[in-house]
């Protein structure tokens, strides 16, 4: 018996930095969404646990003991044996949550394959600030350390973005460090229906990402690419948790499949995907 359970694409629309505690953990306050891209969990019986990892973003990423799924199997009360495959499709350390959404998978399919529960919220969020808003899987507003999480009116039909990373892995806490100010003001209250996919934009650009600044100085070729996707036409371009992909938002797949395409052809080094966000549970495209 084997268990596949996919690990989408997490995007920040939104990602402001709203304070640090005194343990040195950053509060954040982000409009989280999903795209229907991602890496592959699967995991099957054994009598120990083991990982190994496939795909075409494979190449460097450690199957040890540090690994973030295999931390993930660790975190359950009582220990078992699996055997953890891992399918690599996200670019390592890329700020659309791979590793974070990867750890959420691990937890739902060992929770399947050992007829457990998934380990308390205290184990969960240990793993990193990202893995309770991708083990929910749903459009959400992401609040305190990541540990908040509050439910976002249905965003509109049809939502698409393209994804692009210049293949420079940005170290999420160099990003933080560079952060000038830790005190911003939070998101503005959410609305409670966004009429289209343009509405949503407008609300988002008086929104920021106040990670993309100081990512910016660290990587400075994120802004090439930030120019670059707004060349495109979207309706709105932004940098993606602490970097360095980013992404153009479309009301619909075609455009972004377009300007997939084009900034494609013109960086053939970079990694360029279209993608459709993933709706609310109980909602079609």
């Amino acid at each position: 018996m084997a268990i596949e359970v996919a690990a989408p694409a997490k995007l920040n629309l939104a990602l402001h930095v709203t304070g640090l505690r005194a343990d040195g953990y950053h509060l954040l306050d982000s409009l989280v969404v999903f795209a229907d891209i991602g890496d592959r969990v699967r995991v099957g019986p054994a009598d120990r646990l083991s990982l190994e990892i496939t795909g075409p973003e494979s190449a460097g990423l450690s199957a040890g003991e540090d690994n973030l799924v295999l931390r993930a199997a660790r975190s359950f009360a009582a220990g078992g044996g699996a055997k953890i495959v891992l399918e690599k499709n996200l670019p390592v350390a890329s700020g659309i949550g791979g590793g974070s959404a990867d750890a959420a998978a691990t937890l739902t399919a060992l929770a399947r394959l050992w007829g457990r529960t998934p380990p308390d919220d205290r184990a969960i969020l240990a793993l990193g600030a990202d893995v309770p808003v991708c083990l929910a899987g749903r459009p959400a507003r992401m609040s305190g350390i990541g540990e908040a999480l509050a439910p976002v009116p249905p965003l509109p039909e049809g939502l698409a973005v393209v994804l692009v990373n210049p293949r420079v892995p940005v170290a999420t806490p160099a990003v933080f460090g560079a952060l000038a100010h830790k005190d911003n003001p939070a998101m503005a209250a959410i609305p409670g229906a966004f009429a289209d996919a343009a509405a949503l934009a407008g609300w988002l650009t008086r929104q920021r990402n106040d990670l993309e600044a100081p990512a910016i100085r660290t990587a400075p070729v994120i802004a090439t690419v930030l120019d670059s996707i707004a060349a495109t036409g979207p309706l709105l371009t932004r940098m993606s948790g602490s970097g360095a992909t980013s992404f153009g938002l479309f009301g619909a797949f075609a455009p972004a499949a377009a300007a997939a395409a084009e900034l494609a052809a013109a960086h053939p080094g970079w990694w360029v995907r279209a993608a459709r966000l993933l709706p609310s549970p109980g909602r079609g495209r």
